[in-house]
């Protein structure tokens, strides 16, 4: 707390929520981006198939990027950073964004965004090993918390596969799993090189960095797996949504994020995200949401503040 003020001096008025956190709306609105994602990939995976379709998301996502970059003169700086910034492109898009249009293929948007949720463990342990930043008793309390409600979704949600049978369950989609686990684990490294590299560099530069790294990483397989037949205009729409929102202006909130309040609390937007996607899921889709369903999306968000610090509470003190 601060030293009380002196009679002579008028003090100043508490600043509010949103003032003393100035990154949450970033943080909210970057949470409904991504779990909309979902929604547009599965979309677009099922008629382009997935390197075209991952392919396609970043090059339309560093297309919207550059024309920004050059607009705003800043051409010369994205030239000075572009070897660090491409090589992040790599592990926080181009793998990821395979991994997820796999999966896609086979599983529900909803349980693929629940796997997605576990990047802030991998986020906070990669951080910790790496940039020392060891996660304070609270912080760890709401991780735990946020993991408490994944399991509980993913306990709902893990045999509602599209087109397969229900039998098996898990045993089915472990493959799916593991791969987008692997692709979790890239995003928490990503994020640890971008504050240790390039948190310097303004957003706008190290997501369309980010961006072209990842579209020269898969343009030959882009073309090379070009579907033979021509997809449909709903799967052209959700392709470029998916690239100009999902990752255009997405990955310009995330990376200032990152510069704000440091990789592994940015990467708990991912507890959010989950929330959004069923969400998205029941108004475009017609899915049903059940009160099991709000009850998890209840544990996440309380996870969520805790492990982001917008919620305190004293854990591991004495006396």
């Amino acid at each position: 707390m601060q030293p009380a003020l002196t009679a002579t001096v008028n003090p100043a008025p508490p600043a509010s929520p949103a003032a003393a956190k100035p990154w949450l709306f970033d943080f909210i609105l970057l949470g409904a981006l991504w779990g909309s994602s979902f929604l547009f990939t599965r979309l677009a995976v099922l008629e382009f198939g997935t390197f075209t379709s991952a392919g396609l998301r970043v090059v339309i996502g560093a297309a919207v990027l550059l024309l920004i970059v050059l607009v705003k003169g800043q051409i010369g700086g994205l030239a000075q950073h572009w070897r660090r910034s491409f090589f992040v492109g790599i592990l926080n898009s181009a793998i990821p964004f395979v991994c997820f249009a796999w999966a896609l293929l086979t599983i529900t948007t909803g349980l693929s965004s629940i796997m997605n949720a576990t990047v802030p463990l991998f986020g906070a342990l990669v951080a910790w090993l790496w940039l020392k930043d060891r996660p304070n008793g609270s912080r760890i309390l709401g991780l735990a918390i946020g993991f408490i409600g994944i399991v509980m979704l993913a306990w709902d949600s893990v045999s509602h596969k599209p087109g397969a049978a229900q039998a098996g369950g898990l045993n089915e989609n472990v493959y799916p799993i593991l791969v987008l686990l692997f692709a979790c684990l890239c995003y928490g490294i990503a994020a640890s090189f971008t504050k240790r590299f390039l948190s310097n560099v303004p957003p706008l530069l190290t997501a369309a960095g980010s961006q072209c790294g990842a579209t020269l990483a898969l343009l030959a397989p882009m073309l090379w797996f070009w579907p033979t037949h021509n997809p449909s205009l709903t799967a052209w729409a959700a392709m470029v949504m998916s690239g100009v929102v999902c990752t255009g202006l997405a990955y310009i909130l995330f990376f200032r994020l990152i510069g704000r309040i440091g990789p592994a609390k940015a990467m708990t937007v991912t507890f959010l995200i989950p929330v959004f996607a069923v969400f998205f899921g029941v108004v475009f889709l017609g899915e049903a949401v059940t009160l099991w369903m709000l009850l998890c999306g209840l544990v996440i968000v309380c996870g969520t503040a805790l492990s982001t610090g917008l919620l305190a509470v004293p854990v591991g003190r004495r006396g």
